[in-house]
């Protein structure tokens, strides 16, 4: 996935208003304006559309760590160069603190059944002889998930 598919699909399930995005990149030492995080959200083939950098997406994910759990003793984590859809679903993991069976509850939402040992080589490092490159489709149903998952949560309130 994109940097600006992810932006997009977390934008549609948790519905932050500027000062949140603006927030969510300045916890992680991006200054960033809401027009640049707008420009961010535009589909590809809109006017006003610009790319967004995997620099910048790991920014907004590691600020996005610091606003939900607080920020870490000691150096804070630099944003990545390059990201892969393993880096950014452990990442959003992380943010939302979820364990491995929270995450096959959000598959579950998805009508993904799987089970425990199928995710686990999505989190391991590269070089690790378990260790599998997440699909898009994979990260794309998860999203499906926690989207439901949280229309559902948010309908409750």
């Amino acid at each position: 996935m994109t940097p600006n598919d992810v932006l997009r699909r977390l934008h549609s399930i948790f519905q932050w208003d500027d000062s949140q995005w603006v927030g969510m990149f300045a916890h992680a030492g991006l200054s960033v304006t809401p027009e640049q995080v707008e420009s961010w959200l535009k589909e590809d083939e809109e006017d006003g559309f610009v790319p967004c950098l995997d620099v910048e997406l790991a920014s907004f994910l590691n600020g996005w760590i610091v606003e939900n759990r607080g920020k870490k003793d000691g150096p804070q984590p630099v944003p990545e160069e390059q990201l892969t859809n393993n880096m950014i679903f452990k990442k959003i993991k992380i943010a939302l603190n979820l364990k491995n069976d929270d995450l096959l509850y959000v598959y579950e939402w998805a009508g993904v059944e799987l089970g425990g040992r199928e995710l686990g080589p999505y989190f391991r490092k590269p070089g690790h002889k378990h260790y599998r490159p997440c699909p898009d489709e994979v990260l794309e149903q998860f999203f499906d998930g926690l989207e439901k998952k949280h229309d559902f949560d948010s309908s409750e309130d």
